[in-house]
């Protein structure tokens, strides 16, 4: 994701070109004409979904549920002693010491937590109330909260008796909102044991911390310690809240997990999909040195494909060929890395009785997923290797997997591609404006060969901010050009998807949260106009000609899942300063077949172009829906300034069906 060159773009906006675009009269009224008669043109039901990539710790710390950082202690590296952030003592250096060790039992993470309490509950140096111990904070603060159940999971051992006390308290440790205890002999723990614990809380701190605490002298080792709520989204450890306003979009792919996250600065740290499959426990983690954060890869290429299932969208996996930001691997030693690739098909489609299938089988998914959709490498296309890799990659996927569709990083919107592909990858970071003015982009792309997939669009820079509502609808008009050449245009998703407040890596992002709220940005509400779309049926659209530039238009007609019924949808952007009246017209329909109530029109807008949402205002701006009365073949709608407006007119069914 976000090539280097991007990270040193910055667009400002030319405020005398954004606020009078097309410089019309005031007031202007315009005539649009939508032939519903016609029988208009299927649009892909893959073409609006969604990309995630590790960034702005949007999985570790977020749609991740697990609430502790750091878990297997792995971060500080295998050499010991190592760091242990953001684990902290409880006590001073006279009452517990805190080192860690090789002595885990699990081979692909060696390092565990010697914990070694030098006070007791009784004699000269007695432990304070509460005890001694260790700490997390989670990312951020741990989100507890009253009545809620949390799965616990640790592992411990011991040359001696134990009573450990296993909390969740206040953000200060003062006041405990959950607790249980591990006691045991010696001859019970002198091995690693698993402890499980199912801690209800008894009150609510939004930046809790789970704290191990002992009164009795001696020594234990902790190693793999988990927290998540017991209740998350679809029972797979998702965070519900986050989760949800991924299904709200209804996605028609998800693509995963990166973006530059799976290339690395270096290869030795790209993304390793056979490390993060199996047992979380034994797990070994990865630094991403792209955005330069530490993941224990929870969630890993299962979770992904199980996300997508549980979303009921397709997932796009974008793969390593061989190459970083910094080195590459020559095409002549590529080999062992298609196999490497290949064995991920395996784990991902393969029957639950092959060498790959069953440990997916293992891990609690007998049955294949959907993986349909790959991408060799992420914006590769100039890299010394690329081609060379790519058409290995292709034709050993191809022969193995002939269904498979596989997407170049080149892009082929301009000029042919060189290379075979099913679709081309495309991304753009730029101004509102120019954003805006790309509507026609797609225009004179050649309607034979390749689709497109723009895979990472977004506007950024000074006219984004954190997430404005000029950006928005820049980006709105973009993909109603996106929509309206959807016969060469087969996917697109907006970039980044998630950042929690406390690490912002990158400006803008479509949902904002932190451990316990979150919110979406304009852009986020922008792609819910958009969510219809994909499947539904385009029909023409003609606006006069002597219109303001600052106006684009689409419509389509879709069926409604949660009310069953049909309608026709008209999106307009006024990227303009001046109210616009849109003199609507319905052809080619029997009188009747629009019903006089039912529809609604919904309006994204606000004061100010440099408008945000925030965890104060979280929908200061957001769409605001109104009924429509007497609606029908003919209408006028009013277009506030900068602002995207949906009109949605229900359709008589039984008049609609004789269209």
């Amino acid at each position: 994701m976000y090539g280097i060159l991007r990270h040193l773009m910055t667009f400002v906006v030319v405020w005398c070109v954004v606020l009078g675009v097309g410089a019309q009269q005031e007031n202007q009224t315009v005539s649009l004409n939508v032939d519903a008669g016609q029988s208009g043109r299927q649009i892909p039901s893959t073409l609006f979904g969604m990309f995630f990539e590790e960034i702005n710790h949007a999985g570790a710390g977020g749609l991740w549920a697990e609430l502790v950082s750091n878990r297997g202690f792995e971060a500080g590296g295998p050499n010991t002693p190592s760091n242990i952030d953001p684990w902290s003592p409880i006590g001073d250096e006279g009452s517990v010491l805190l080192v860690t060790d090789r002595s885990s039992l699990f081979e692909r993470n060696k390092v565990a937590l010697r914990m070694e309490t030098l006070c007791d509950s009784e004699g000269s140096n007695q432990c304070p109330a509460g005890g001694v111990g260790v700490y997390n904070p989670g990312y951020w603060g741990m989100n507890i909260e009253e009545g809620e159940s949390y799965h616990v999971v640790l592992w411990v051992r011991s040359t001696g008796a134990v009573n450990l006390s296993i909390s969740f308290t206040s953000s200060d440790g003062l006041n405990i909102l959950a607790a249980s205890s591990i006691v045991a002999s010696s001859f019970e723990i002198q091995d690693w044991t698993k402890k499980e614990f199912i801690l209800k809380a008894a009150a609510t701190d939004h930046y809790a911390r789970l704290s191990v605490t002992s009164s009795k002298k001696g020594i234990v080792w902790l190693d793999q310690i988990s927290a998540m709520p017991v209740d998350t989204f679809k029972g797979h450890g998702f965070r519900k809240g986050l989760a949800s306003m991924l299904a709200d979009l209804k996605p028609a792919f998800i693509r995963f997990p990166g973006g530059c996250f799976v290339e690395g600065v270096w290869l030795r740290n790209a993304f390793p999909w056979r490390q993060s499959i199996g047992p979380w426990e034994e797990r070994p983690g990865h630094f991403g040195d792209v955005w330069g954060y530490w993941t224990d890869d929870g969630l890993g290429f299962y979770e992904f494909l199980q996300l997508a299932e549980d979303l009921n969208t397709l997932p796009i996996w974008v793969f390593n060929n061989g190459i970083s930001h910094t080195d590459e691997v020559s095409t002549s030693t590529i080999l062992p890395f298609i196999l490497d690739i290949l064995n991920g098909f395996e784990f991902a489609r393969g029957p639950s009785n092959s060498t790959w299938g069953s440990v997916r089988a293992a891990m609690g998914h007998p049955d294949p997923f959907n993986l349909k959709y790959v991408a060799i490498g992420n914006e590769d296309c100039g890299k010394q290797y690329y081609r060379g890799n790519y058409i290995k990659f292709y034709y050993a996927i191809k022969l193995a997997y002939p269904d498979i569709q596989i997407i170049s990083n080149c892009d082929g919107s301009s000029t042919p591609l060189d290379h075979p592909a099913d679709l081309y990858d495309y991304h753009i970071y730029t101004s509102a404006s120019n954003i805006f003015s790309m509507v026609h982009k797609f225009d004179n792309t050649p309607r034979s060969g390749p689709k497109a997939f723009v895979s990472e669009y977004a506007v950024t820079g000074t006219d984004a901010g954190h997430g404005s509502l000029l950006a928005a609808i820049g980006e709105a008009g973009f993909l109603i050009g996106l929509e309206t050449n959807s016969d060469v245009v087969e996917m697109a998703s907006y970039a980044p998807l998630f950042v929690n407040a406390n690490n912002r890596r990158w400006n803008p992002d479509a949902i904002v949260f932190d451990s316990w709220q979150q919110y979406g940005t304009p852009s986020y509400w922008v792609q819910q106009f958009f969510r219809e779309s994909s499947g539904a049926v385009l029909l023409p659209v003609t606006i006069q000609e002597n219109a303001t530039s600052a106006l684009v238009a689409s419509a389509i007609r879709w069926s409604s899942l949660e009310d069953g019924e049909d309608y026709i949808r008209v999106k307009a952007v006024n990227f303009g300063s001046s109210l616009l009246t849109l003199d609507i017209s319905i052809s080619g329909l029997p009188v009747g077949s629009i019903r006089s109530s039912g529809s609604k029109k919904t309006i994204l807008t606000s004061d100010n172009l440099m408008d945000e949402n925030s965890f104060d205002k979280p929908q200061k701006i957001a769409p605001r829906a109104t009924a429509v009365e007497n609606s029908g073949t003919d209408m006028n709608i009013s277009l506030p300034p900068h602002s995207v407006t949906v009109l949605d007119l229900q359709l008589d069914h039984v008049m609609h069906s004789a269209i």
